[in-house]
């Protein structure tokens, strides 16, 4: 049997006397696509970052590991974090680009990790990397926007680029972290769409934070729900009825639920 996408075993992480990840153990096997879900400040993000060892975990029993692989043990990060974060490409809510680079320079940014870093210092990439990342940029159609400097791009723009340079870094595993947050709902709808095709057609693993709830009913099929840190809800999304929902948000859910709709006729 293949080793699982990622492991965490009672994972704790404390910042002062709040608990933002509190024993949590999940579980996310190759190929699938899974929503984080949960009211701000429930232990998504942390709970992301703290998979590649962007944020450290509390010492103790908690344990991670990606692709079989230890990567923090007893609050410590293990020397397999450097080959683990090659193979994991990892999404955030602003991008990520050196906005007075070329979306195309930021996109080979993502051959780095397979080159001589002189090649990278001087612009001197591979024909192979060359030709990968044209590839991806077309498959996320941005490619007409290969030359432009990634600041002037719109939002949704720079996010496909983002998502074309974890494809020239040749990732197993795409970490997204909120990645429609600040963007228009037909942006949201492009970027949710080509993570749901590299899920489906390519096989990779996708992990992805989301505040809006009707996005991860649409494009993901099992959900994991965080609240205080604590994991309250893992399983398929048909799972995730409305008195749930209220369960995980609280009453201000309906609130922004019919705020929402109601915006729809006005």
């Amino acid at each position: 049997m293949p080793a699982a996408a990622f492991e965490t075993r009672d994972v704790t992480k404390t910042y002062g006397q709040r608990r933002a990840l509190d024993g949590v153990s999940l579980k996310v096997e190759p190929g699938e696509m899974v929503a984080l879900i949960g009211p701000s400040g429930s232990g998504k993000s942390t709970l992301l970052r703290a998979i590649t060892a962007l944020v450290e975990i509390d010492p103790g029993k908690g344990r991670i590991e990606v692709f079989g692989l230890p990567v923090q043990v007893d609050g410590r990060s293990t020397e397999h974090v450097r080959g683990v974060r090659a193979r994991v490409g990892f999404i955030f809510q602003q991008f990520n680009l050196v906005g007075r680079l070329t979306l195309y320079s930021n996109v080979m940014i993502g051959a780095l990790g397979r080159i001589p870093a002189w090649r990278g210092l001087l612009g001197a990439w591979p024909k192979k990397e060359q030709t990968t990342a044209m590839q991806a940029l077309q498959r996320l159609g941005v490619s007409d926007y290969a030359g432009q400097r990634a600041a002037t791009l719109s939002g949704g723009q720079q996010q496909r680029g983002a998502i074309a340079r974890t494809l020239v870094q040749g990732a197993e595993t795409i970490l997204a972290d909120e990645p429609v947050a600040s963007l228009d709902p037909v942006s949201a709808r492009r970027v949710m769409e080509a993570l749901q095709e590299l899920n489906k057609k390519d096989g990779l693993t996708v992990v992805v934070t989301l505040h809006h709830v009707d996005y991860a009913l649409k494009y993901c099929r099992r959900v994991v729900a965080l609240q205080a840190g604590k994991v309250v809800y893992d399983g398929p999304a048909a799972g995730l009825d409305h008195k749930l929902l209220i369960d995980i948000y609280g009453p201000e859910f309906d609130d922004a639920l019919e705020a929402k709709t109601n915006a729809k006729f006005h």
